[in-house]
């Protein structure tokens, strides 16, 4: 059920945006008296869903979903109308327009898509407000990845200022060492001491490669187990297992009664596994060697945790916050440390044998911060909303712009999601807020896609534009035919990488 919320929050988005997107292209088009032959939602190469023609324009809804587009006459596009620019130019086709006709109806899908953008924060911030989190309200400090240890930053701290300014919402600390190439952290410590740290450059490569992400997040007490799961890669379109996944029973066993020290059950053949993934319940049947690979990258499980055990202790160190157990178990990789948890009335000694990502696999009960009460909304007058959202939409854009730095990186080429990654930004359940959000923040993301200089993108055609502009001399119908095909290829090249980078991550619960 999960996937489907998300994916129709995709759909509508994606159609609304497309369609607003090539509106910007039409009616710019039909100011300038350009005829536009199609209008459509999707792509329809061999058959259209629906199709109805108004006037000069055929108006449509395509099958393959992965866009849209205006056929504008007199232009070389997808289309790819060899037929049609072999006729001498008329009068309302593309090409006969003066060059900053022709800019300003290629820059028209982007411009909207801006607005676009800009208008839904404006609006959301009139309707619901803005939630802050400030973090001088906060009474036990932040939990900090253990990483920043090395910069003396650690979890109970709290980071009042950013370069200066208080921060008023926590995730703006990840934000602005990751993005905003913000460096000075204003850090109070749990005794009430405020000292200046200084984070060097680099920073952000820095805690982008160590997965040091998110730098801060709200401490909480949950440090009882509610569910045992894998962790590393094991994926299997046999077993049906990925990372992550939740193991509720063995053999229509809970985990509670299962010792996996038995020979007798651990000599059996086979073993049906029940696993929770999102909000789905997954029967799986697995072989004993199944099992054994399973046990190896469930260590909380083969030490012997149990589903509703307290954990009092790791390495010796007392545990209160969940952020105790991270930190610990961070410092702990690749390696098998002391444990003692309480089960009913009862301390058990275990022994953790710790993975190279610093973790044991298990989820743990009850995550509510102990600072929840910092949020509250801050709601705006239409006048204060529309300042707000300007600033919203021009500071999401340059966020976007920023991560860009990441894609240069071997890690951050691997991280490059398709349609997929897209919907996982959309909440498991239908919320307008959220949707209307996320919907801006892709409006943004479409309208700089779109610029760039890339043959078959907005920006390819504004480069042959400027190009004629400033030289006075249109580039040859070739040079745009052959470009035009070099774009697409380079288009859907990076469609087919960033959807199988989807799915690798599905198939192994990346």
């Amino acid at each position: 059920m999960t996937f489907w919320i998300k994916a129709a929050q995709l759909l509508l988005s994606l159609s609304i945006l497309v369609v607003l997107h090539e509106f910007g292209h039409y009616l710019t088009a039909r100011y300038f008296k350009i005829r536009v032959e199609k209008f459509y939602l999707f792509f329809n190469p061999w058959f259209s869903l629906f199709k109805k023609k108004i006037g000069e324009t055929e108006w449509g809804i395509g099958w393959l979903p992965l866009g849209g587009f205006v056929k504008i006459s007199g232009m070389i596009d997808e289309s790819m109308d060899k037929e049609q620019m072999a006729q001498p130019p008329q009068p309302w086709e593309f090409r006969s327009k003066p060059a900053w006709q022709r800019l300003i109806v290629m820059i028209g899908g982007v411009v909207v898509n801006i607005i676009v953008g800009v208008l839904i924060y404006i609006i959301v911030f009139f309707a619901w407000g803005k939630q802050m989190a400030p973090t001088a309200d906060l009474q036990n400090g932040l939990s900090i990845h253990p990483y920043l240890a090395k910069y003396d930053i650690h979890s109970g701290d709290n980071i009042l200022k950013i370069d200066g300014e208080k921060v008023m919402h926590y995730n703006d600390i990840t934000n602005g060492l990751l993005l905003r190439d913000q460096r000075t952290l204003t850090v109070q410590r749990p005794t009430g001491e405020t000292v200046d740290i200084n984070m060097p450059e680099g920073i952000d490569f820095e805690l982008f490669e160590q997965g040091a992400l998110p730098v801060v997040q709200l401490r909480h007490k949950s440090v009882d187990v509610e569910y045992l799961i894998t962790t590393g890669e094991y994926a299997s379109e046999r077993t049906g297992l990925k990372q992550s996944d939740f193991i509720l029973s063995i053999n229509d066993k809970s985990l509670e009664e299962i010792d996996f020290n038995d020979d007798a059950f651990m000599s059996g053949s086979s073993f049906e596994l029940m696993i929770q993934r999102g909000l789905d319940s997954i029967r799986s049947t697995i072989n004993k060697a199944d099992l054994d690979s399973l046990l190896n990258i469930a260590p909380a499980m083969r030490a012997g945790v149990r589903p509703g055990d307290v954990f009092l202790t790791i390495a010796d160190q007392e545990i209160t916050f969940f952020d105790d157990i991270t930190s610990t178990l961070y410092n702990a990789k690749n390696s098998t440390v002391p444990a003692q948890v309480l089960r009913d009335q009862d301390t058990i000694s275990l022994e953790l044998a710790v993975t190279e990502m610093g973790s044991i696999g298990f989820a743990p009960k009850s995550v509510i911060p102990e600072d929840n009460d910092i949020f509250y909304r801050e709601y705006y007058s239409f006048g204060a909303s529309l300042s707000l959202g300007v600033g919203e939409g021009m500071q999401k854009l340059s966020d976007y712009i920023s991560q860009l730095k990441f894609l240069f990186t071997k890690k951050g080429a691997q991280s490059i999601g398709g349609f997929g990654a897209i919907g996982q930004m959309f909440p498991p359940f239908w919320d307008w807020e959220a949707f209307w959000l996320t919907t801006a923040f892709i409006s943004i993301i479409l309208a700089f896609m779109n610029i760039l200089p890339i043959p078959a993108l907005d920006g390819g055609h504004v480069i042959f534009l400027l190009y004629e502009m400033i030289t006075g001399k249109e580039a040859p119908q070739k040079v745009l035919e052959y470009a035009q095909y070099v774009g697409f290829f380079l288009l859907i090249g990076l469609v087919l990488y960033a959807n199988g980078n989807d799915l690798y991550r599905w198939l192994t619960g990346g």
